[in-house]
C-alpha cells in the first residue's frame, strides 16, 4: 500500500504543478488555461485518496495525522477546483476555450494555490 500512496502523492504534486504552472503561464493573457481545472481536479482527488489511505491505517505515516490541517487543505483544494471550473466555463464562451476570465477569479485561484502549498509546508 505504501507504493500506491507514493504514486498518488506524485499525482497530487503533479496536479498542483499544473495548477500553479498554468496560472503563472497565463499571467500575461486575459484567459486561463483549461488545464488548470484538470490539475485542480487531479490534486483534489489524489489528496482525498491520500487522506483516506492515511485514515484507514493502510499506510503507516510515521507521524500523527493532523486532521485539522488535512481538512483545511481539502476545503481550499475544493474551492480552487470550483473556481477553476467556473473560469473554464467563463473562458469557454470565446476563443476556443481560452477566452478572457475575470482577473479576480484568475488571481484568486493562484493565491489559494500558494496558500495551500504554504499550509502543506509550514503547518
Amino acid at each position: 500500500m505504501e507504493f500506491l500512496y507514493n504514486v498518488v502523492a506524485v499525482l497530487h504534486f503533479v496536479g498542483w504543478a499544473i495548477v500553479l504552472g498554468g496560472y503563472l503561464a497565463s499571467l500575461r493573457t486575459p484567459g486561463l488555461y483549461r488545464g488548470v481545472f484538470h490539475g485542480a481536479a487531479t490534486a483534489l482527488v489524489a489528496g482525498a485518496v491520500m487522506m483516506g489511505l492515511l485514515e484507514s491505517g493502510a499506510v503507516d505515516a510515521g507521524f500523527e495525522v493532523d486532521r485539522t490541517k488535512l481538512t483545511v487543505k481539502l476545503l481550499v483544494a475544493l474551492v480552487i477546483a470550483v473556481l477553476a471550473f467556473l473560469a473554464k466555463r467563463q473562458g469557454a464562451k470565446r476563443d476556443n476555450g481560452t477566452g478572457p476570465v475575470t482577473p479576480g477569479l484568475k488571481h484568486t485561484i493562484g493565491a489559494l494555490t500558494l496558500v495551500n502549498i504554504v499550509v502543506a509546508v509550514f503547518w
